[in-house]
């Protein structure tokens, strides 16, 4: 098993730590996964995500290589105008297989014209690198795989900002003109380095995250990593909470965010609720082809992918004795994801968060039970607040499919709201 730079540090500071994607990770410290995944609703969480894989994808022909392999549209997916991804911006999307199946979910950032940086899951590197070069035909393409090179901390949160900006050199600059999905600076010194911590460590900061909620992801050389950890939490106190995979799983599942390999894995990504991830126009067809898209349109109608929220904390594990049941007690899915929003609950069967706010219906006294919350596959169209049963063979969970789960999420708000 791997081990990022920071895993003396979890294991000193109590952390309870399983292997993940190849990594030994931690999954909550002593203050419990409630506190952590509160922390981000209310303040800031830490995480460390430095077992997340990196490529660099660069030479004349790289754009036309991802566009070829990645469903995503790179000439119309930013914003409401559907933009070309341009320098200082990045986007989500997935890499198929011939047949629709999905090989991982990804963030391509664009750094220059013929450099891109590629962010796929723990223990993928490798595997999109073969890809990647297996579908280059113009052999005029680099792919670099930066494991174990390039590290990454997320501070996520809605103090995230207040907190980096107090360990900026020019704080400023770096966060005038930032919406989500943009990043700035370089991990390496050199003409790239435009954001710089005060101690001139350079970093390459992105507004993006796997919360929901306002935040950043912090990429640097790994040998910083333990240093701008500490400087993390030195300057933010009780503001900034180290949280591990299990706070990071409630929070993404509440957020209605797919865990690659789970919720999305090898099977046809059709039917699911990120249609978004597509190169989708007005028409509904897609607007260029891609590797996967021809037996995207030929997919049978066989399975559906929900989010659902229980109506309590109660979850059901996922074994081989665990589905989905319709009113008739008959077996009709799976579950892929079931774990507990903590910072949500229903009021007058409506769900509020401790981030609503009492003009949008949270009481003065609101304080969340929690509620389950995740995804199923089933074989048959659902409409949302349909109820189905979730169940272990033992015990039985009623829930409701949605089309969303923990409302005013802060991940799209304005910068000048959260500085």
């Amino acid at each position: 098993m791997k081990k990022t730079p920071l895993y003396q540090w979890h294991v000193e500071n109590g952390a309870n730590m399983a292997a993940f994607g190849n990594y030994m990770m931690p999954l909550w410290y002593p203050q419990g996964v409630k506190k952590e995944h509160l922390s981000v609703i209310e303040k800031a969480g830490l995480f460390d995500t430095s077992h997340m894989a990196s490529l660099l994808v660069s030479g004349k022909d790289a754009r036309s290589l991802l566009q070829k392999t990645f469903t995503k549209d790179l000439e119309k997916s930013i914003g409401l105008k559907k933009e070309p991804l341009s320098q200082g911006r990045c986007v989500y999307g997935i890499f198929l297989k011939e047949n629709g199946h999905v090989i991982d979910d990804a963030i391509v950032y664009q750094v220059s014209d013929a450099l891109y940086m590629v962010v796929v899951n723990a223990g993928m590197g490798e595997v999109l690198k073969t890809h990647l070069l297996a579908h280059d035909n113009s052999s005029a393409v680099t792919v670099t795989n930066l494991a174990d090179t390039l590290a990454k901390i997320d501070v996520q949160g809605p103090l995230s900002a207040k907190i980096i900006g107090v360990l900026l050199k020019d704080p400023g600059p770096v966060f005038s003109g930032f919406p989500y999905f943009s990043f700035k600076g370089w991990f390496e010194k050199g003409d790239l380095a435009s954001v710089l911590l005060k101690d001139e460590t350079p970093i390459l900061l992105s507004r993006t995250g796997y919360t929901g909620e306002f935040g950043f992801e912090i990429f640097l050389e790994s040998k910083y990593l333990v240093k701008v950890w500490q400087m993390l939490q030195d300057q933010a106190g009780d503001d900034l909470m180290p949280c591990g995979l299990a706070a990071r799983d409630s929070l993404r599942a509440g957020a209605v965010l797919p865990l690659s390999h789970q919720d999305i894995g090898d099977w046809p990504f059709s039917n699911n609720p990120w249609p978004f991830a597509l190169p989708l126009g007005d028409d509904g067809r897609f607007t260029k082809s891609f590797i996967g898209s021809t037996a995207l349109q030929h997919t049978e109608d066989s399975h559906y992918t929900y989010p659902f929220a229980g109506y309590d904390p109660r979850k059901i594990p996922i074994t081989e004795d665990s589905g989905v049941l319709d009113e008739a007690d008959r077996r009709t899915g799976e579950i892929l994801t079931c774990t507990t929003d903590m910072a949500i609950g229903r009021v007058d069967d409506k769900i509020v968060s401790t981030a609503t706010s009492e003009q949008d219906g949270k009481p003065k006294d609101f304080r969340p039970k929690g509620l389950s919350c995740g995804f199923v596959k089933v074989n048959r169209k659902l409409d949302f607040g349909e109820s189905v049963v979730l169940t272990d063979g033992k015990r039985k969970v009623k829930v409701e499919i949605r089309s969303d789960v923990r409302p005013d999420r802060t991940a799209r708000l304005p910068m000048h709201k959260m500085i």
